[in-house]
This record gives C-alpha cells, sequence and structure tokens, in this order.
C-alpha cells in the first residue's frame, strides 16, 4: 500500500512558476512509476507527466512540454513537478499516481495509488 500526499499547489499569476511535490509513504517506492494527471472543471482527466523508476527519461504532454519539469529523489520518497510559464489553461487539479508499470504510462488505469490532488489556479 502506498499513500500519496500532494503539496505545492495554488494561485499564481500567467507567466509565473510553481512547484508541486507529492510524498509517498509505504515500501518499495522506488519500484513505482510516478505520473501526474489533472482535471479541469467539466473536463477529463488528462495526463501531464510520468517518471520511471529510476528517474530517467520522464515524459511529458505536448501540452507541458518545454515549460514543466518531472524529478523525483527516490531517497526522499518524493517527486517534483516544477511548473514554469504557466498558462490560464494550466488551471486545474493536479493529482500524483503511482504504478508498477515499466513504462512511463499516460494511461490512469496503470497507476494503481493516487493523491487526493492539490488546486492549481493560473489567473491571466
Amino acid at each position: 500500500q502506498v499513500q500519496l500526499v500532494e503539496s505545492g499547489g495554488g494561485l499564481v499569476q500567467a507567466g509565473g512558476s510553481l512547484r508541486l511535490s507529492c510524498a509517498a509513504s509505504g515500501r518499495a517506492f522506488s519500484s513505482y512509476t510516478m505520473g501526474w494527471f489533472r482535471q479541469a472543471p467539466g473536463k477529463e482527466r488528462e495526463f501531464v507527466a510520468a517518471i520511471s523508476r529510476t528517474g530517467s527519461s520522464p515524459y511529458y504532454a505536448d501540452s507541458v512540454k518545454g515549460r514543466f519539469t518531472l524529478s523525483r529523489d527516490n531517497a526522499k520518497n518524493t517527486v517534483y513537478l516544477q511548473m514554469n510559464s504557466l498558462k490560464p489553461e494550466d488551471t486545474a487539479v493536479y493529482s500524483c499516481a503511482a504504478g508498477r508499470t515499466y513504462y512511463s504510462s499516460t494511461y490512469p488505469y496503470d497507476y494503481d495509488y493516487w493523491g487526493q490532488g492539490t488546486q492549481v489556479i493560473v489567473s491571466s
């Protein structure tokens, strides 16, 4: 069992930055692929980024590529999503997820554990 707790969300102006964190408790954090998804009001959940167990080759949605950076610290059981050049369309609840996939999956069904989410609001 893995518990995930996100933090770092908030209100920011367009062009600003936020750093989201996802702290995991439980065993074998390093054995999980970690992903971030987001859901805006009235929209379906959307893949944002994922990172493999070793932290190599993070994978990003086209909408955030070049602006967001995903990293993990297995010693701290934490993943970080650095979000730069934020846009109003980035406004959503951001949730992290953990899964035992062997690759950086973009599909929610590949993830077994989910956090409660943290709200990000980008004002224009």
